[in-house]
């Protein structure tokens, strides 16, 4: 039976399939470590579990409005003015269920067949996918390493045709960690603005950034940029709350409308019980947050440093997220051990950090680059130290080793 001509040109997931691949090899007894989730180690807050419970007792567990319910809306309205300054009225906010889910629904809502949507690589795996189940065509932009992997506006600018709907901006980045200055939004604002495109503002590790780095919020530049913009953020990534899906975004009340409007359709609300968890997250005390950056700062720290220590791999310090994004591409020319098969690009050389190392990694090619492999450190110290020690110990056994570092 033939399916959807739209479900048949979007990609399967690379990080859902290589994380399932881990796991499954974990089921069979196999000692794997796994860097290659997009999920905090760290347990939701006892406070945040104790809401949800309590929400169960109070008997919080009836449908809610499509859009979330209120308590949950002016939490956000109220993090919002907190965090980034920003102010929105309750006709301006939409709860769902993850933050994938409500960047679906914004581009559902503004998307029609044949309007393009403008993503820069690296990309999120889902960002250059989404477009398409609405008919969209997804336009990927290349960045470079002088440009901290970030898109500028001068290749934004070159990217629009008269069919440019949206543009990604994913700042701090999933994959590579970059963080967007204000500077650098500016000159984006100032394109977007000037041929009305939309922007699609994935905000979802704003509360992760590192060394002294400013999270800028694109809307908050101005009014212009405000009424273009839909911000998306959630719970998961900084409460540690990725299997309660709660996602939200704030934008025009015209877009937000169309966004509940499919929302209806599509699954009426996210849990009843979850949205009012999340009040707590975002209401209550806000240390749990700082204690859990710390600790991935720690650790981004570790695994750069350790990564720069072997031969052939380049790591550049990200400054937000989990995430670091080595490039591995001095590797390609390489040889498996013992006469083994050739690797010539990053799937094959983690296929063979799997099989040799048994340490996950996602390819680059699912983000878009070809010369790197993502890696979460939002796992302990002692894993990031023995997957580093087991890393290194199978690139030593590669055959054509690079004759220089890159």
């Amino acid at each position: 039976m033939p399916l959807s001509e739209y479900v048949q040109r979007i990609q399967p997931s690379s990080t859902m399939a290589i994380e399932a691949k881990a796991k499954q090899m974990q089921r069979d007894g196999i000692d794997v470590i796994s860097l290659a989730a997009g999920e905090p180690d760290f347990d939701t807050p006892e406070h945040i579990k104790e809401a949800g419970i309590k929400a169960i007792r109070d008997g919080h567990t009836k449908y809610t409005p499509a859009a979330g319910i209120p308590e949950l809306k002016e939490a956000i309205l109220q993090r919002l003015a907190i965090d980034d300054g920003l102010a929105y009225g309750q006709d301006q906010v939409i709860v769902n269920c993850g933050g994938k889910h409500t960047l679906y629904l914004a581009v559902a809502a503004l998307v029609s067949p044949g309007d393009e949507v403008i993503v820069p690589a690296p990309y999120w795996v889902t960002s250059s996918e989404q477009p398409k189940l609405v008919g969209g065509n997804t336009v990927i932009v290349e960045t470079t390493e002088e440009d901290g992997l970030k898109l500028t506006a001068q290749r934004f600018s070159e990217a629009i045709t008269p069919r440019t709907k949206i543009v990604v901006i994913n700042s701090p980045s999933n994959p590579s960690g970059a963080v967007y200055s204000r500077q650098e939004l500016e000159a984006l604002a100032e394109v977007a603005v000037e041929h009305g495109i939309h922007i699609l503002s994935d905000e979802i590790y704003d509360r992760l950034t590192y060394d002294g780095v400013e999270h800028v919020s694109i809307a908050s530049l101005n009014e212009q940029v405000k009424e273009l913009t839909v911000i998306v953020k959630g719970v998961s990534k900084s409460y540690a709350m990725t299997g309660w899906r709660v996602g939200y975004a704030v934008g025009s009340s015209e877009v937000i409308a169309g966004m509940i409007k499919a929302q209806m359709q599509i699954l009426s609300h996210t849990s009843s019980i979850s949205q009012h968890a999340a009040v707590t997250a975002l209401t209550g005390p806000q240390g749990c947050v700082e204690e859990m950056r710390q600790e991935y700062d720690r650790r981004r720290r570790r695994i750069v440093e350790g990564f720069n220590q072997i031969e052939g791999i380049r790591c550049p310090m990200p400054k937000g997220a989990f995430y670091a994004y080595p490039d591995i591409s001095a590797h390609f020319a390489s040889t498996r051990p013992n006469g083994g098969a050739r690797i010539n690009d990053g799937p094959g050389l983690c296929s063979y950090l799997l099989d040799e190392a048994r340490v996950a990694c996602v390819p680059g090619i699912g983000f878009g680059t070809h010369a790197h492999m993502r890696v979460s450190y939002a796992t302990s110290m002692e894993k990031i130290d023995e997957a580093l020690s087991r890393i290194g110990s199978a690139v030593k056994k590669l055959g054509s080793a690079p004759t220089k570092r890159v």
